[in-house]
């Protein structure tokens, strides 16, 4: 039996005859209908039709007459006288609009090639461009066979007589080209084809005897004969890229594949071979089964005889028979717009249209041959979605059969398209558990496993008890290995009571939080858990150390709180987890670990005193901690010495100087624990010198309430008045303790003598005797200050009678200027010169170098600036009366802002003219700023303005000096409320 016969027949084309056309309506061409209203007549072609092809969109023909005719798309058949007798040869090329024909213009043998550029027309026709002999030489022969190069640079000819001629260069023009003879022989060549390869162009040679290729692109052109073997006319052809581009040679017994350098596969298909073709990977043949020698080919065309002639179209890639029907007397079988045509010898014209992908794989699958659709599939290059069904339908076969192996293996392929689910309830089933393990395995291998199916894998892992697979499994070599959910792993390995197989894959993953879990709460190894976390980088240290510190600080306390020394002062992981690296040290915060240690205070002693020790920047709640815990053991120590050691411990901290920003809270633990010392500590550090003094206060520690006036009455003055107010409540006798308070503020005059009677007025027991010497001491201080006074005032009416006398002098006398050196330079003086009022005389170049002012006098400017200036600066304050107001809201006595107001005005005024008098009411009472005010203030009589009124507490208008003084109000002293509220008459009187 002939091999091609073990390959199956499909019906993979439906086969239709040509029928002409309706309409001109570029209709493909198509079946005519049997009956009906649409029926038309089968197109048949002019009669005599010697030759064949096709290409750009149309079918080529030439006849016995000469003429060549085209076939388009529309079926409207043309053509053109092309040669006198005959047309023998022709060749369209396939990117060209170029055509290549051989025929005779004239009798005998003399054959004309002729170049037609189906692009341009001459007269009508298309233009030829080129005419030449075929014949090489003078020898008459007749033309085989015609091929051309698709780059129109190359052109081969065989001859009956064995010969090929080779044109090489531009074909379409004659200057541009050069013939000449390739190869010479004994046998007919039947069949020529050029093959490029890269820059490389072969030419196939075929005769009836033997194949051979040479290399045209060369020089040279060398021959290489791939075999001995030859083939018929019209029975070689050129696969397309699908087969490598291999030259196709159709013997009766094989047929044979070549490539340049050697010959490919052959195959064995039986028959006299008439016609080889190549169409889109399928291979034409056209054969009888009556055995003809190919030489008869040359003898007589019209010797043939009509026996039927079997066309098989092949698939040589999937092994199988795609068509195969029977036709009588086929001329030739030509390819184009996407099917198959055969012209038989009565005119007629079959088409064979391929059947679309879906249609073939449907009808392979009705027949189970799964395989064989799968390969077709591919070679059709389905896409990947149509791969997997093919590949599901198979699998559901098998497993319909029984074959779950092979099931299995089919459903591997569909991963990535099939939705794993479908395939895993197949084989959930206990005795499956092997095909769902081999299905899930390479799930995991294309990473397209999520944490359900991890889970799946690693229960049947273990339900198989299958430990070296699982082994297998989990132990990658590296990170990019890994093809499943490590944590999903994880979980379930633990769950199953793997924990070796888990631990090490969270070691390997770097999975701390599931390895620290399962050595904690499942093996309990505690020590290793530590271990673990000291060789890890600082940031999981620490995260690690916050999440399980408590549970390793009741275990092993001092190994873990060792561990956080390390951790929060200057962290090094151990060698086995930084290797030979040198690792930067980092700290965490330590004040964030202090929790661990709610059950352990020793080990929260030693923790919190070697940070405060090793990193005295700790964070102030290592500090704040500390304290807490000493004042802790200082309170429930009753060891005497030991009580003692610890309050030395808390003092020496409180003064370390770490509690200067939390005060308060440092003051709330003393306070709560009971620790006084520490409390008047921070008292004292916070300024808080009325608490001090208030904490003795409460404890009647008399002496130390003067100590403590003593040592802070310079920063608060307030501090004596309390304490006098505090001995003047005492009924116990305080005298010693009075008077100490009283010599103080006499030497700072802290209080008037009248404020001093009135608070120890409250005290039963004092007597005057108490402040007696207080008072003596007071009033001659007082004498003394007044004659003081006294004489600076007659000093200043002494100057400012000398200066307005001066002034008169200056106003109605001539001024004589006698200095006779400058007052800048010192030296003689000359002239010019610049000579000022004041006695002062300049060089006139000393005086433009230094002065700043031609009006003011270099030597006087300075001193006459002060007064200017503070001229200026009381003529401000004049008039700010938003600020006065403000100074007398928040004065308890007004007599204070009301004097410094009045004494800058009343400077001012008396600076500035001569006759102005003070007008404005007066406010004495015995405060200090009152006496300053009694100091600076002088009436028309001499005598100071409080002298000279009668200071009085109503508003009687004084008697004394009235002859010869000119009051300008009254003098009274009251509280600054009465002024605000507008009682100012009310009290004294009017202004």
């Amino acid at each position: 039996m002939a091999a091609y016969l073990q390959w199956r027949r499909f019906v993979f084309f439906d086969k239709e005859l040509v029928k002409e056309p309706l309409g001109n309506d570029g209709a493909a061409p198509a079946a005519a209908p049997a009956s009906g209203p649409a029926a038309s007549k089968f197109l048949c072609l002019p009669p005599g039709i010697t030759v064949c092809d096709s290409g750009r969109g149309s079918l080529v023909f030439g006849d016995m007459e000469g003429q060549i005719w085209f076939l388009p798309r529309s079926l409207q058949l043309t053509g053109f006288q092309a040669y006198k007798l005959r047309v023998t040869h022709l060749y369209q090329l396939k990117q060209h609009n170029i055509l290549a024909s051989v025929g005779e213009d004239e009798e005998g043998i003399n054959p004309l090639v002729k170049i037609w550029n189906l692009e341009k027309r001459d007269g009508g026709n298309p233009l030829c461009t080129r005419i030449f002999p075929a014949i090489p030489g003078t020898e008459p022969t007749v033309v085989s066979c015609l091929t051309v190069h698709e780059n129109l640079n190359f052109m081969a000819i065989g001859f009956t007589d064995g010969s090929v001629t080779l044109n090489k260069g531009d074909i379409t023009r004659d200057r541009h080209s050069k013939t000449q003879i390739l190869h010479k022989g004994n046998y007919p060549v039947t069949g020529l084809a050029f093959r490029q390869a890269g820059k490389t162009t072969h030419l196939f040679v075929v005769t009836t005897e033997n194949v051979q290729s040479y290399i045209v692109s060369g020089k040279d052109y060398p021959r290489v004969e791939l075999d001995t073997h030859g083939c018929g006319l019209r029975c070689s052809a050129l696969s397309d890229p699908s087969q490598d581009l291999q030259f196709i040679v159709a013997g009766d017994e094989c047929v044979y594949l070549y490539q340049p350098d050697e010959r490919g596969p052959c195959f064995a298909f039986e028959g006299h071979k008439l016609i080889a073709h190549w169409f889109r990977g399928y291979l034409v043949i056209v054969s009888r089964d009556r055995k003809v020698s190919p030489k008869s080919e040359f003898t007589s065309r019209d010797s043939q005889s009509s026996d039927k002639q079997i066309l098989n179209i092949y698939d040589l890639c999937n092994k199988f028979i795609a068509y195969s029907a029977v036709f009588e007397d086929v001329v030739d079988v030509l390819a184009e717009w996407g099917s198959l045509y055969v012209l038989t010898r009565d005119g007629r014209v079959h088409a064979l249209q391929e059947k679309d992908t879906q249609t073939k794989l449907e009808m392979l699958f009705k027949k189970n041959l799964f395989e064989m659709a799968i390969n077709l599939a591919k070679s059709q290059h389905l896409d990947s979605d149509g791969l997997a069904q093919i590949f599901m339908q198979y699998g559901d076969h098998l497993y319909s059969k029984g074959n779950h192996d092979g099931a299995v293996q089919q459903y591997i392929r569909t991963i990535g398209k099939l939705e794993p689910s479908y395939v895993i309830r197949k084989f959930l089933d206990a005795q499956r558990i092997h095909n769902l393990t081999a299905y899930l395995q390479t799930l995991h291998r294309q990473s397209l496993a999520n944490a359900d199916h991890t889970t799946l894998l690693l229960n049947c892992y273990t339900k198989l008890k299958d430990s070296s697979k699982l082994e297998e499994f989990i132990k990658t070599k590296s990170e990019s290995e890994v093809h499943f959910d490590v944590e999903t792993a994880i979980k379930v390995l633990r769950q199953a009571g793997y924990y070796s197989h888990a631990l090490y894959l969270a070691e390997n993953h770097a999975h701390h939080e599931w390895y620290l879990k399962i050595q904690l709460e499942d093996i309990k190894n505690y020590q290793e858990a530590l271990r673990y976390i000291g060789k890890l980088p600082f940031e999981q240290a620490e995260s690690n150390m916050k999440r399980y510190g408590k549970i390793l600080m009741h275990h092993i306390p001092e190994q873990t709180t060792q561990l956080l020394k390390g951790l929060c002062t200057d962290y090094q992981p151990s060698l086995e987890g930084r290797g030979d690296r040198e690792v930067p040290g980092c700290r965490a915060n330590s004040e964030e670990f202090i929790p661990i240690f709610a059950n352990n205070p020793r080990e929260l002693k030693a923790f919190l005193e070697h940070m405060s020790e090793v990193q005295p920047d700790s964070p102030q709640g290592i500090y704040d901690t500390l304290l807490e815990l000493r004042l802790q053991n200082w309170a429930h120590e009753k060891d005497p010495q030991v009580k003692e050691k610890l309050h030395a411990e808390a003092i020496s901290l409180l003064k370390s100087g770490r509690f200067c920003d939390v005060f308060d809270k440092a003051l709330v633990l003393c306070q709560m624990h009971d620790f006084q010392d520490g409390v008047l500590y921070l008292y004292e550090q916070g300024k808080l010198f009325q608490q001090i003094m208030h904490y003795h206060m409460q404890h009647e520690q008399y002496r130390q309430v003067v100590a403590v006036c003593e040592r802070h009455g310079e920063q608060e003055p307030s501090l004596w008045e309390q304490a006098l107010s505090y001995f003047a409540r005492k009924e116990e006798d305080c005298k010693e303790y009075v008077a100490a308070v009283l010599k103080h503020i006499e030497n700072k005059n802290l209080m008037p003598p009248l404020l001093v009677v009135q608070t120890l007025a409250h005290n039963s027991t004092a007597t005057l005797s108490v402040i007696r010497d207080y008072l003596v001491q007071k009033l001659q201080k007082q004498s003394q200050q007044i004659a003081q006074d006294e004489l600076r005032v007659r000093r200043y009416r002494e100057e400012t009678t000398r200066i307005r006398q001066e002034i008169q002098e200056l106003k109605a006398s001539p001024k004589i200027f006698q200095k006779t050196k400058c007052s800048i330079c010192n030296s003689a003086l000359e002239l010019p010169s610049v000579h000022f009022l004041c006695g002062h005389s300049f060089h006139q170049h000393c005086f433009e170098s230094y002065s700043e002012s031609d009006a003011d006098c270099p030597t006087c400017l300075p001193e006459n600036r002060k007064v200017m200036d503070m001229i200026r600066a009381q003529e401000q304050k004049r008039d700010l009366h938003d600020q006065f107001q403000h100074q007398v809201g928040v004065s308890a006595w007004i007599t204070a802002p009301l004097a410094e107001q009045i004494t800058g005005a009343l400077a001012a005024s008396l600076l500035l003219t001569e006759d102005r008098r003070p007008t404005v009411l007066i406010l004495l009472s015995s405060s200090p700023a009152a006496q300053v005010l009694q100091r600076q203030l002088l009436c028309d009589c001499g005598l100071l303005w409080p002298r000279c009124f009668q200071q009085i507490d109503s508003p009687d208008r004084p008697s004394h000096g009235q002859a010869h003084c000119k009051p300008g109000g009254w003098v009274a002293a009251g509280p600054a409320h009465a002024l605000q509220e507008g009682h100012l008459s009310s009290l004294w009187g009017e202004v």
